[in-house]
């Protein structure tokens, strides 16, 4: 392969995975630092006490709750948007909202899809970018932008999940079960698992959206009232 094919498939390459790592830096002004996911609960209640239950926490997370079912929405939204389908992609959002199981984790993934939208709106704008008003879910948001800049969704399923991991460590972090090298650590564990949970979902239809995080979600609901709190969910 000559200097110049070499050259444009680094380019084109660059092309779409650059705009990944605006969206999901820790400085695109979407307030993630702000929620936990109901970590500070499992923190407060004595089920993540360390690395090895941290890392055993969030594989559940990834395998049997919100990874998974992100994934799946992510790619809908993906998809719907590449064709042009403003209802179909409104159905996926609409979906997307009714699973938060509570108050706190519907503010999260409203809040934090409406900032990144805004956010990608004033500084990413696309022709292609379908218009949704109102709460919109965090990974609806996402699906929908890459789709309207032409990343692929299989690199932005994998960038968003992996992303999501890495808050939830510096969550962990501040929460003080774990410092900075075991975060570290444990982001490195779950990459493949990150993977794995990625091909998996990434072509299952609706139907197949659905967890069994029960605690967690329980969790969601008893944060509200902790007696200390760093995150809102």
């Amino acid at each position: 392969m000559d200097e110049a094919r070499r050259g444009a498939i680094s380019a084109g390459e660059e092309q779409a995975i650059l705009p990944l790592f605006a969206w999901l830096s820790p400085s695109y002004p979407v307030g993630c630092y702000a929620y936990s996911h109901t970590l500070e609960w499992a923190v407060e209640a004595g089920d993540v006490t360390d690395e090895k239950t941290l890392v055993a926490w969030l594989t559940e997370m990834l395998t049997l709750g919100f990874g998974r079912n992100d994934v799946i929405l992510l790619s809908h939204a993906h998809r719907t948007a590449e064709r042009g389908d403003a209802q179909a992609l409104g159905a996926v959002n609409q979906l997307a909202l009714a699973l938060s199981p509570s108050a706190e984790l519907y503010l999260e993934t409203s809040q934090q899809g409406r900032s990144f939208l805004d956010a990608t709106l004033a500084a990413w704008p696309s022709p292609r970018l379908i218009t949704l008003e109102g709460a919109v879910a965090y990974p609806v948001a996402i699906g929908m932008t890459a789709a309207a800049h032409g990343v692929p969704s299989a690199m932005t399923s994998d960038a968003y999940l992996f992303g999501l991991v890495q808050t939830l460590v510096s969550a962990a972090i501040r929460l003080a079960p774990i410092g900075q090298t075991a975060g570290i650590r444990v982001c490195a564990a779950l990459a493949a698992t990150v993977r794995a949970v990625v091909q998996e979902a990434i072509g299952l239809s609706l139907d197949d959206v659905g967890g069994s995080t029960f605690r967690a979600d329980l969790g969601s609901f008893h944060h509200e009232n902790q007696y200390t709190r760093l995150f809102r969910s």
